[in-house]
């Protein structure tokens, strides 16, 4: 977890630890989850094209999907930070676009820390709910995308070359992913509520 992420967590409300394959914590003790981006995700797991230009950290792989499997057993809420929106849908059965520009070929090819991508928020999902706005303005830093959506998940966001940039499963749980990193945008207030929201529902876990 990056320095501003685990400062968004704090801002919420919440307190973070940071999990690495040399650091690592008992993940049942954890209330809730948040996996942020990174290298690319190993494409055996989702049956996608193997590549050898990109990089990948299979360990990072496996600390994550062993963390969404405790989650899911403890019913802990989610957020999922570029790559860890890509990991959550493949830990649910999900795939994945390998290179985007493959199949997006009339997408620009924008990699920025600044809000240059406008994405759409879907009516009626959690995300809206939390934006509170119908379309925003976002970063870009990945050259993979959600594909097949993972069980149970629907898409919450796109942008207008209909590439999915927001997974979310519906239910009382919070699952929900972005494709973008908020935590980039950390003067934003909408950007701010994921953390917000993600820190209120496992307090709310816990006294329940």
């Amino acid at each position: 977890m990056t320095f501003l992420n685990r400062l968004a967590v704090w801002r919420a409300g919440g307190r973070s630890v940071r999990i690495t394959w040399d650091k690592p914590y008992p993940t049942d003790e954890l209330d809730g989850l948040v996996i942020g981006g990174g290298d690319d995700i190993s494409a055996t797991l989702y049956g996608g094209e193997v590549s050898v230009d990109v990089r990948v950290d299979p360990r990072r792989d496996e600390i994550e999907l062993n963390a969404l499997k405790t989650a899911d057993e403890l019913g802990l809420p989610v957020l999922g930070i570029c790559r860890g929106s890509q990991i959550m849908n493949v830990f649910y059965g999900g795939s994945l676009h390998t290179e985007i520009r493959k199949i997006f070929k009339d997408a620009p090819q924008l990699r920025t820390v600044l809000p240059r991508k406008c994405v759409d928020i879907l009516p009626d999902t959690r995300l809206r709910e939390l934006l509170r706005v119908d379309h925003c303005n976002v970063n870009s830093l990945h050259h993979q995308a959600v594909d097949a959506l993972g069980d149970g998940f629907d898409v919450a966001a796109r942008d207008e070359h209909g590439m999915i940039q927001g997974i979310e499963r519906k239910g009382g749980r919070f699952l929900l992913g972005v494709q973008w990193h908020p935590e980039f945008l950390f003067w934003q207030p909408r950007q701010q509520r994921l953390f917000n929201a993600l820190v209120a529902a496992a307090k709310e876990r816990m006294r329940s």
